[in-house]
C-alpha cells in the first residue's frame, strides 16, 4: 500500500478526502467519499463569457482545481465560475454527455443548457 502525506500540498495531484483534515491516505484504496460519489458533467463561464465543459466524480475538488490554475485549458480563461452541475449514474456516462457537449461547438446551445439549468442530451 503506497501513501502520501498530503499535510503540505506541492503537488496538485495529491489526493484529499473532503472535510477531512489533510492526512496521510492509501492511493487506490476507496473511501468512504469516493464509494458514495456520483459523477458529474459541469460547466463553467468566464468572464468573458467562454464556456468550459467537463465531468469529474469530485465536483467541489475539480472546480478548486480549476480556480487554484492547476488546468492548463481554463488558466488561460481567468476566472470561471461554476454555471451548471448535472449528475449521471456512472463516469462512463457523464463522459460520454460531455463529449457530446463539447461536439457542439455552438455557444448559443450551451448558454440554452445553461439558462434551462438542465442537460438534455442522453448518454448512448
Amino acid at each position: 500500500m503506497e501513501y502520501f502525506d498530503c499535510g503540505v500540498p506541492k503537488n496538485p495531484y495529491y489526493r484529499f478526502i473532503v472535510g477531512v483534515a489533510p492526512t496521510r491516505i492509501a492511493v487506490g484504496v476507496p473511501t468512504e467519499a469516493s464509494e458514495l460519489s456520483m459523477a458529474f458533467v459541469y460547466i463553467l463561464e468566464s468572464e468573458s463569457g467562454a464556456f468550459y465543459i467537463g465531468s469529474t466524480l469530485d465536483i467541489n475538488q475539480r472546480v478548486r482545481h480549476h480556480a487554484g490554475g492547476y488546468t492548463p485549458s481554463t488558466k488561460r480563461l481567468g476566472k470561471m465560475h461554476l454555471v451548471l452541475t448535472q449528475q449521471y449514474s456512472t463516469l462512463s456516462e457523464a463522459r460520454k454527455v460531455e463529449r457530446q457537449l463539447k461536439k457542439l461547438k455552438r455557444k448559443d446551445y450551451i448558454r440554452k443548457i445553461v439558462a434551462d439549468g438542465y442537460i438534455k442530451l442522453k448518454s448512448g
